[in-house]
């Protein structure tokens, strides 16, 4: 199984869908907690999934089971809590929510884990993939920078 993550901030139009045409995903899968921010710029839902299946020819889903929850996502981003104490929660969430018995395999095989962060090592897409290959096993993971 072959897992793609990405995410849009510090990237042109012209160059995430490039890296997402080129990367052979057959759909993304937004796991962003808000994905309608102005902010987001050409990666709002609707224009993401209008853009993805235009110039790619992938499929979008968005799928709010595999973001953060809100009190979460707020302690970390404003310093409350560091990147370890939000890994470990983010890992205890996944595990309460039993992601990997009700997200099918299906629908992440060849998919991209969206999220907005630049790069993966400090973004939750990067432990969703990490903790299916712990659970699932034979996943791939490739990160799209």
């Amino acid at each position: 199984m072959k897992l793609f993550t990405i995410g849009f901030t510090r990237k042109t139009a012209e160059r995430f869908f490039g890296l997402l045409g080129r990367s052979g995903a057959t759909r993304i899968v937004d796991v962003r907690l808000h994905n309608m921010s102005q902010l987001a710029g050409f990666a709002k839902r609707d224009d993401l999934a209008y853009f993805a299946r235009s110039l790619c020819t992938i499929d979008y889903v968005h799928l709010p089971e595999l973001a953060p929850t809100p009190d979460l996502l707020d302690a970390y981003r404003k310093r409350a809590a560091g990147w370890t104490a939000y890994e470990h929660g983010f890992i205890e969430l996944m595990r309460e929510r039993r992601i990997e018995h009700t997200v099918p395999r299906s629908l992440l095989d060849g998919a991209c884990l969206l999220c907005s962060e630049h790069a993966p090592h400090h973004c939750h897409r990067r432990l969703i993939a990490e903790y299916l290959d712990r659970q699932w096993g034979g996943i791939r993971i490739e990160h799209l920078v």
